[in-house]
């Protein structure tokens, strides 16, 4: 392949370029690269070096992105860089977000044309972090487009203003992690900024459908609930808010979430929020989506499966409020 010339940078001078994708604005001296390795100075020129270089691709149930409220039921081709604008320490996909790694490329063309194969009506761009294939994601979008294919993301919202509304054209829905809401634990622990993450959300909400993930870690975060799940109210009650139980990994030194903490958590985002679920774990009831209008039963889960069984045209089989969920 050819190389890509990466969007969203500046020449500063003596051909040290400023990268202008994502807030950490990376400045590159030639023959240099940002702290996401995808973007590379070569001669005063950035290059998106990781352009369709991809670590892993599979066919995944769209619940386990997690989203449970766009196209439940739905299988979907999920594919990855290797890379990533920030560095949790706790990263359950160290090996291909924080580690150099094995690639293949595929061309967007191709891409488009393997869900096709597949028969996926949606790409999830998953795994590690989708926006730093910024350019990738655009080129797969035109085939997307006019082979009828949804576009996903599952993403750390780590993104700069003006390319996130160029990807919320092409993009269908959304999985945001907001990982605390400590702007000091987000900067010094997981090298990113909580603020830009909040404003992702925001503006994503206006345009696409959005789910939320918040990976409780007793100790980091577990005090971070209900201001949360406040905030996420005041974007849009509607948002479905995933609870993720956290395991150790890395040697990281936290314990397991205790059972009690997330159905403690699960009780106070139910307070601000429509549609609340917690993963990783099996506790009764909270993977079901339910009316928030009359508490009918609307999609009943089990793990991975889906089952729609009080949905009748697009509305409550009950109450017939509308349902919040993409069909």
């Amino acid at each position: 392949m050819k190389n890509r010339e990466a969007d969203y940078y500046e020449i500063i001078k003596d051909n040290i370029v400023k990268c202008n994708l994502c807030p950490h604005y990376c400045v590159i001296v030639p023959g240099g690269e940002g702290i996401c390795w995808a973007r590379k100075n070569e001669d005063g020129v950035l290059f998106a070096v990781n352009y369709g270089k991809t670590t892993s691709l599979a066919v995944d149930p769209i619940e386990k992105k997690p989203l449970f409220l766009f196209r439940p039921g739905s299988r979907i081709l999920s594919v990855s860089p290797n890379g990533c604008n920030m560095r949790c320490p706790y990263c359950q996909n160290y090996t291909i977000s924080a580690r150099r790694a094995p690639t293949q490329y595929i061309e967007p063309e191709t891409l488009v044309e393997l869900a096709k194969q597949y028969n996926t009506p949606s790409i999830a761009f998953t795994y590690s972090e989708p926006m730093i294939w910024f350019e990738y994601i655009m080129d797969v979008a035109e085939y997307a487009k006019v082979a009828g294919i949804d576009l996903v993301m599952v993403t750390n919202g780590l993104i700069c203003e003006d390319p996130l509304k160029e990807l919320l054209t092409v993009v269908s829905a959304m999985n945001i992690d907001l990982k605390s809401m400590n702007e000091e634990y987000y900067k010094k622990v997981l090298k990113g900024d909580l603020n830009t993450t909040l404003r992702t959300i925001k503006l994503a909400n206006e345009k696409i459908h959005v789910e939320v993930t918040n990976l409780l870690i007793p100790g980091d975060n577990d005090k971070d609930i209900e201001e949360l799940s406040k905030w996420l109210s005041k974007v849009n009650k509607a948002i479905p808010l995933h609870i993720s139980r956290y395991f150790p990994y890395l040697g990281y030194e936290r314990p397991p979430t205790p059972i009690s903490m997330l159905k403690k958590a699960y009780e106070i985002a139910s307070r601000y929020l429509y549609y609340v679920y917690v993963g990783n774990i099996r506790i009764e009831g909270a993977e079901n989506t339910y009316c928030p209008e009359c508490s009918n039963l609307l999609i009943e889960r089990t793990g991975f499966s889906s089952r729609i069984v009080g949905i009748e045209d697009g509305s409550c089989s009950k109450c017939t409020r509308k349902v919040d969920i993409v069909l």
